[in-house]
């Protein structure tokens, strides 16, 4: 539903935030406003300085053993193949 005196914004959006919004639509009609207004938003985040108080109390959150096997599979991880790439 558009209402003509619906005040309205202006946002830019980086086309896959776009492609995002328009998947989510649940019928033709439904306006990106619609979308966002059912979008639901976690309550608990933490902020980059949150954490770092957090780390500070608790210590670190990963053993030796968990970060040796994160650094395993970063090392490992390869970029997925490029589909668009016809060489």
């Amino acid at each position: 539903m558009h209402n003509l005196c619906m005040p309205t914004k202006t946002i830019s959006l980086k086309v896959e935030a776009y492609e995002k919004l328009k998947t989510a639509k649940r019928y033709a009609g439904e306006s990106f406003s619609e979308v966002v207004l059912r979008a639901r938003w976690p309550e608990d985040t933490v902020t980059a300085g949150e954490l770092i108080q957090l780390c500070r109390e608790r210590g670190p959150l990963f053993g030796e053993e968990e970060l040796s096997r994160i650094e395993e599979a970063s090392e490992l991880d390869r970029a997925p193949e490029d589909k668009w790439n016809e060489s």
